[in-house]
């Protein structure tokens, strides 16, 4: 008799706890539906960290392109303010030499 009320009770054990597993993963309310939700989320976000690393180095990488294009245009510019302070060009103070030079040899 106690090994029947034993038996009865623990197979209303199992069927509940059956029913609560079933409940658990079903997919579209329980933790399964959970765990398929966050499943895709995470392949979005990877996707989306993917996509921003790339925009990243596109712009690290035009940066890094602008940056070398303003040193060259400094560099341009340091040069023309050096020849601007030296003086006149060397062709116009050959062309001066060559003036006082001829007009010497004509006196």
């Amino acid at each position: 008799m106690v090994l029947i009320a034993f038996t009865i009770g623990l197979s209303g054990f199992c069927f509940m706890l059956a029913r609560r597993l079933r409940k658990l993963n079903d997919l579209e309310t329980g933790l399964g539906g959970a765990i398929a939700v966050m499943t895709s989320e995470i392949g979005r976000l990877e996707k989306s960290i993917l996509l921003a690393k790339a925009e990243a180095t596109a712009a690290t990488q035009a940066l890094a392109d602008e940056i070398e294009r303003a040193k060259q245009e400094r560099a341009f510019w340091m040069l023309q303010q050096k020849f601007a302070e030296a003086g006149p060009s060397r062709p116009a103070r050959l062309q001066r030499r060559r003036r006082r030079e001829g007009t010497v040899a004509n006196a």
